[in-house]
């Protein structure tokens, strides 16, 4: 679906009648663990006219605030406590944030890149813009594992939206984490299953599924978007998703000079180290202890592979967001 048109039907959804200050005056106070200033709230979806849940912070001041829009991991929800830190970022900020449900796990045919998940946030976005005072040109996504994967998945649909996409420990490709996680044993797989209609292989409709549903299908259409692609190097080894994931969606957004090759990225997956041509000494204080052993940028794309696992460093991914604006 057109990007244009995605928008033309969340404006037609999302017009005067839908009144914010109802919706905000019906809020509820936020699940446990979250700061007291945020709230649960109902926003309307231009994917099926429902009110779905999110949670929303809007800070006390009068000028234009950026906005972060935060998701959820993959068997998470817009509850999960993980995500805190991100609203504690905003607070100290100034900022906006919201962290929309879309659809929650990660293991229904609603969810999982669905259409429904890709009207949800933008959905989301555009009653944040109508809540708030928000700078449009300072609207940030980011997201770990599930959540990066749907950074990376909205970088794609809707690149016209954001001033800068963090994506951390994504899935990329739907078909290869299915076959990834079945051959370790790792119950994803059957979420995938679940969510579109069967294993991979079994019939063309079920193939088209993990193809729509999958980010590297879109993420030509983030070339320009400034875009932060990071993993720890001992991810789907210590954790549950490859670093190919990683390094695969950065070729797609990269210049073809920049792009890694086949047997660089296997490297990098097979032994848990940079292979010996890309290695340099890279120094970045916002990663802490977990420091960056590769780093490549093209364009307006980075990718970066940390010391770590399946994990995302926050104060690197709200650091970078934070220099990012659009022109």
């Amino acid at each position: 679906m057109k990007n244009s048109y995605l928008l033309l039907m969340l404006t037609a959804t999302l017009s005067a009648q839908d009144d914010i200050n109802t919706i905000l005056k019906n809020s509820k106070p936020a699940p446990r663990g979250w700061p007291t200033a945020v709230v649960e709230v109902r926003y309307p979806s231009s994917a099926d006219r429902t009110n779905q849940p999110a949670l929303f912070f809007k800070p006390d001041v009068e000028t234009a605030v950026p906005l972060l829009v935060g998701l959820h991991t993959w068997s998470g929800d817009y509850r999960q406590g993980g995500s805190v830190p991100y609203v504690k970022w905003c607070m100290d900020k100034n900022w906006a944030f919201i962290h929309p449900n879309f659809r929650g796990p990660n293991s229904t045919p609603k969810a999982c890149g669905s259409e429904y998940v890709v009207k949800d946030i933008v959905s989301a976005v555009e009653f944040a813009k109508r809540a708030a005072n928000i700078d449009t040109k300072r609207i940030y996504l980011v997201g770990v594992s599930g959540g990066g994967y749907g950074s990376l998945l909205m970088a794609g649909r809707a690149p016209e939206i954001w001033a800068g996409v963090s994506a951390w420990a994504s899935i990329s490709d739907l078909e290869a984490w299915h076959e990834e996680c079945k051959a370790k044993g790792r119950g994803y797989f059957k979420h995938i299953e679940k969510s579109c209609g069967g294993p991979p292989g079994k019939d063309a409709k079920i193939d088209g599924e993990y193809v729509k549903r999958s980010a590297i299908t879109y993420l030509k259409d983030a070339k320009g978007l400034p875009l932060q692609i990071c993993t720890g190097i001992h991810d789907g080894h210590k954790g549950s998703v490859p670093v190919s994931h990683t390094l695969l969606a950065f070729n797609e957004v990269a210049g073809e000079k920049d792009r890694l090759t086949r047997e660089q990225i296997d490297h990098f997956v097979n032994n848990q180290k940079v292979p010996q041509e890309l290695q340099t000494e890279i120094q970045d204080e916002d990663f802490g202890a977990k420091r960056p052993l590769f780093r490549r940028t093209s364009g307006n794309a980075q990718v970066t592979i940390f010391e770590g696992g399946h994990e995302i460093i926050h104060k690197a991914a709200l650091k970078w967001l934070e220099r990012q604006k659009k022109e």
